[in-house]
This record gives structure tokens, C-alpha cells and sequence, in this order.
């Protein structure tokens, strides 16, 4: 933003910008609107040059630019250092997920104080990865549930009844992992026991043979999502230690992911289930088989969904008696 002092040199009378200008002094609507443009690009710019990539959504809310009102009769060119107290304090980078089962991995605490103009909460940070009192040891699951405790990490903590921690045999050879609890889950505090839930149950004990409670079955979030709408990042973030909590201490043979999101989790990457699922992965040197999620069986109820989901389940189970 120019500095340039619109005064008349012979009475040094200040005088207002002229509406022609192009300058900072426009003081026309096309003008401010230029000039608000180039502060904003400016801005950006800087961000970018220092990492930042986001902005939590409540953290816009309260950002604001404190701009003068002006006057075409009164209004002169402000030096553009006069604008430094208006402008958004800068933040620090993030902290980044380095990739699937970085559980160890540092957080930002809320006191390192990313904004200076703006206070620092669970609700407007996106939580890094936490550090977990179990480090590198297998943690019991009953250790993964104390530290998850009446968990607060995130948004969805606000609107939940219950967590749905998990169920099923604490040392299982096949685990499945949903995307997150739905209505009836967050009434009883256990996952899958809605319609998605008894088709899964019927997909486990008639599809490979076995009791469901000889499985382990959990969801990538603990609470649910409102609307039952797919978990965002944050929420994720917040509930990534204890899903990887759980995996470590279950330490299954083989993982079966339920639909898109919880493959995309595991596998670090945005996948596309209908084309993936039926595919061996691996998730921490662990056999990783994405399939459809009931669900979206329910939704798409034929001969062909029902036998590709068989068809997963029976690898899988086969595999687990390698």
C-alpha cells in the first residue's frame, strides 16, 4: 500500500484523495475494494511463506480487520504502517500427521499460543497427534479407554450421549474398523448395532462362521457425528491415538476397514472403496482388507454388492488362519 501524502504544497492544507486515484487514496468503492484485495493477497502470501496452510473455522469468525470508517470529504492516505495493529497476528505451522501409526508424534499445546489476538481452545485448534502414556509398549485396551476418558478433544464430544469405545475380544484375530457411531450406537454406547450393525453381525457369524464376539470391532471417532455426516479432520486427529491404541493392543492378524473413510485413515490416502475394496493392504505391517461398509450394502442391496462383500470377508478370515 502506498504512503503518499496528498497535501497541497502551497498552504499544506490536507486534502482529500481524488476519486480518480489508483492509489491508496481512492477512496471510490472500486478503490477501498482494490486496496483491500492487495492487503489480503499480502496477507496470504505471508502466511504461505510461513507454513500455514489452514484456518480453523471458528478462528475467521473472530479475525477481523479494524477499518476505519471513511469519508470522501475528510479521508486522507494513511501510511500503510498505520494499519500494523489491525492486522491478524501471523500463526505457527501446524504440526503435520507424518503418516499412518504416528502415535508418538509431538501435539501442539494450546498454551504455546498459536494466535496472539485470539484464544486458544480445543474447539478452534486442530488437535495434532497426542502423545501416549504407553509410548512404544502394547497397551492393554482397558489402558486406551482411561486415557480416553470423558474425552473432550473435539467438537463431537459437545454432542454426543455416550463414547462408543469398542467391543468384541480384546485379542482377536480379525478387526474391524467402522467410520463412526450412529443414532442408536450413541443410545447403548456400542458400535454397530443399528441395521448397518445387524447386517453386520449376519456378514460375521453366517458369511465367515464365527461369533461376532470373537471379534473386535471399533470406529475410527468415538462420538458421533451429527447428522451421522462423515467425521472431519479434526475429529479424526483427536481420535487417532486411541484407534491406534486399540489396534496396537488388540493386535488383530488381519483389519478389516467398513467404506471409504476408514480405508482412506489407515491407508494415508483418499481412496475410492468400490474399486479398492477386495485388495490385500497393510497398515503397520498388519494384513489390511477394505470392504463395504453395510451400509452401503443396505443402500445397494443386490446379488453382486452381497457376494463382493462375502468374498472380502472369506479372504480375510482365511488369512487370519495363516
Amino acid at each position: 500500500m502506498s504512503g503518499t501524502d496528498n497535501t497541497d504544497n502551497t498552504d499544506n492544507t490536507a486534502r482529500p484523495a481524488s476519486p480518480a486515484s489508483t492509489d491508496s487514496g481512492d477512496t471510490t468503492p472500486q478503490g477501498e475494494a482494490r486496496t483491500l484485495v492487495a492487503s489480503a493477497g499480502a496477507l496470504l502470501r505471508e502466511l504461505m511463506e510461513e507454513g500455514v496452510s489452514e484456518f480453523p473455522r471458528a478462528d475467521l469468525a473472530q479475525a477481523s480487520l479494524s477499518v476505519p470508517p471513511r469519508s470522501p470529504s475528510t479521508m486522507t492516505a494513511a501510511p500503510a504502517a498505520s494499519n500494523t495493529e489491525a492486522t491478524p497476528s501471523r500463526l505457527s505451522p501446524r504440526p503435520v500427521d507424518a503418516g499412518a501409526g504416528a502415535v508418538g508424534a509431538a501435539t501442539t499445546s494450546s498454551s504455546a499460543g498459536t494466535r496472539r489476538s485470539t484464544h486458544v481452545t480445543r474447539d478452534n485448534v486442530t488437535p495434532g497427534i497426542e502423545v501416549v502414556p504407553w509410548g512404544d509398549r502394547q497397551p492393554e485396551l482397558v489402558d486406551v479407554q482411561n486415557h480416553l476418558g470423558n474425552c473432550t478433544r473435539c467438537a463431537l464430544s459437545k454432542g454426543r450421549s455416550q463414547i462408543v469405545f469398542g467391543t468384541g475380544n480384546p485379542k482377536a484375530d480379525l478387526m474391524f474398523i467402522g467410520e463412526g457411531p450412529g443414532e442408536q450406537e450413541d443410545s447403548t454406547g456400542l458400535p454397530f448395532v443399528g441395521r448397518a450393525g445387524e447386517l453386520l453381525t449376519q456378514m460375521i457369524e453366517k458369511g465367515i462362521g464365527i461369533p461376532r464376539s470373537e471379534v473386535y470391532i471399533c470406529n475410527i471417532v468415538k462420538c458421533r457425528p451429527p447428522q451421522n455426516r462423515n467425521p472431519l479432520p479434526p475429529e479424526v486427529s483427536a481420535c487417532r491415538p486411541f484407534l491406534d491404541g486399540q489396534i496396537r493392543a488388540v493386535a488383530p492378524k488381519v483389519i478389516v476397514t467398513l467404506g471409504k473413510p476408514a480405508a482412506s485413515l489407515l491407508l494415508g490416502r483418499d481412496v475410492a472403496i468400490t474399486r479398492l475394496r477386495g485388495t490385500w493392504q497393510s497398515y503397520q505391517d498388519i494384513p489390511l482388507m477394505p470392504t463395504l461398509h453395510p451400509a452401503y450394502v443396505l443402500r445397494q442391496y443386490t446379488t453382486e454388492t452381497r457376494r463382493a462383500v462375502w468374498q472380502d470377508l472369506q479372504a480375510a478370515i482365511e488369512r487370519t488362519r495363516l
